[in-house]
């Protein structure tokens, strides 16, 4: 076998000048699944996975579901094998491009330019997640032309909407169970430590996300003629907004904190070794002043804190030129990023709460929930953890730090508790790659050696046995 995972690597490395086109092709999709003008170039996403997918020996299929379409792709692996059943996940859509002024290239054409790391591509989506799915397909892809296939089962489970609020996910989930049955997934949409060093996230925070709608007036008024002898909508959700959070930077939300546990001591000397640089990590948004909970690490703060943070604020007139408004609604979009041990409806009824007790006389508050997704802590010790650790180390020549990661992957927590997996965290992305920002991109080494690392793995994978 260590001649058929040597052979397999060497592929690989070969397919990687035709793998990055196939990047570029994927990467010309623009698959926004926020916006419904971009939904025929979902489905062409989705059907493009498809394609790829079938190429290379999987049965594969884009299903139907109640948004966009979920592909879904099974390879039984080597007859008579005994080896667990491997679940990828990621996820084809991306982020809008949005502000385009600030693109030094147009967003859906990807191309290659130099940086510190050598070539990297530049696009919307090219980490988040397009690049990091391609990762496991290259591996899947050499297998295919080395063995016939991949050394144990494989599934994989593409989705449409995570950018969007992750709708059809649960009720697919629930509807497949049988189809979408395995042994361990593996999740490609976080994070190394830095270039050379692989990391497996074991620490990840969970998410309520609502959008607050304060209505007021029933029409906008004359700030001349009605200011000062009404309570003004923007002014009101701005005091609502500014409540949240206590001068020190703790959120003020009752109640928030009570089922935070301290870092256990043993992981915070591990992750104190790591010497994170809090200077250079602000410098990397053009920062030189953090903020949060006094007493915490920029990284702590990241990785093991909850948060409560104002994502968007509108109302009244925000166009060019002036116009004295006083607005007869105003809305914000609020998300609280949690960790472990903390209770997603609970802290839905918080916030909740806590924004409704502001709301002035004879106005009316609306909330619209945009999902309320667990926290994970991933269990320190597992034969498959064990075993991506060990394929790692063989591919970058060091071992894999174990980090907390400061986003949310909802599917994560869904797989858990529907399909009752375990998941392997194991990301290739790096800090400054602009997740979610003009300008987004992948190192190509990264994207290389995340190949290499996802057909090692799924080597050491087929040596265990469920």
């Amino acid at each position: 076998m260590q001649t058929s995972l040597d052979s397999v690597l060497a592929r690989t490395d070969a397919n990687h000048p035709e793998a990055v086109e196939r990047l570029k092709a994927f990467l010309r999709i623009p698959t926004v699944s926020t916006d419904p003008a971009f939904a025929a170039d979902v489905r062409r996403g989705a059907e493009w996975l498809v394609t790829q997918l079938r190429e290379i020996g999987f049965e594969a299929n884009a299903m139907a579901t109640l948004g966009h379409p979920m592909v879904v792709a099974t390879h039984p692996g080597p007859k008579g094998v005994t080896a667990p059943r491997v679940l990828f996940y990621g996820h084809y859509d991306v982020q809008p491009a949005d502000p385009l002024e600030l693109w030094e290239s147009p967003p859906f054409e990807p191309v290659v330019v130099n940086g510190p790391h050598g070539p990297r591509i530049v696009a919307r989506g090219a980490v988040d997640d397009k690049g990091q799915v391609m990762t496991f397909i290259e591996a899947l892809r050499a297998w295919h032309a080395c063995a016939g296939g991949p050394p144990c089962p494989v599934t994989l489970m593409l989705e449409g909407e995570e950018e969007s609020g992750s709708a059809s996910l649960e009720p697919f989930m629930e509807a497949h169970r049988d189809l979408l049955k395995a042994d361990v997934a593996i999740v490609s949409d976080t994070g190394m430590w830095d270039v050379d060093h692989p990391a497996i996230t074991t620490m990840l925070r969970g998410l309520v996300y609502v959008e607050a709608t304060l209505i007021g007036p029933s029409h906008d008024l004359h700030s001349g003629l009605y200011g000062g002898a009404i309570a003004n909508p923007i002014n009101a959700l701005a005091r609502m907004v500014a409540s949240l959070h206590h001068p020190d930077g703790r959120v003020a939300i009752e109640g928030f904190y009570d089922t935070v546990r301290p870092l256990p001591e043993k992981t915070k000397a591990q992750w104190a070794k790591l010497n994170f640089d809090d200077a250079a990590f602000l410098a990397a948004a053009g920062l030189q002043h953090g903020f949060g909970e006094p007493g915490y690490s920029a990284m702590e703060q990241t990785w093991c804190r909850p948060t409560c943070d104002c994502n968007g604020i509108k109302g009244g007139y925000i166009g060019e030129g002036a116009k004295t408004v006083i607005a007869s609604r105003a809305s914000v979009k609020i998300s609280c990023r949690l960790v472990a041990d903390m209770d997603p409806e609970k802290v839905y009824k918080q916030l909740e709460a806590h924004l409704r007790a502001r709301v002035p006389a004879g106005f009316k508050l609306e909330i619209t929930s945009f999902g309320r997704n667990p926290p994970i802590r991933v269990a320190d010790e597992s034969p498959y953890l064990t075993a991506a650790e060990h394929a790692l180390t063989g591919v970058y020549g060091v071992g894999p730090v174990r980090i907390g990661t400061g986003g949310s992957i909802p599917a994560v927590g869904s797989i858990q508790r529907i399909l009752g997996l375990e998941s392997l965290l194991v990301g290739f992305g790096l800090d400054d790659d602009r997740v979610h920002s003009p300008n987004e991109k992948f190192e190509l080494t990264c994207f290389r050696r995340g190949s290499l690392s996802h057909a090692a793995i799924l080597h050491a994978l087929a040596q265990l046995r469920p």
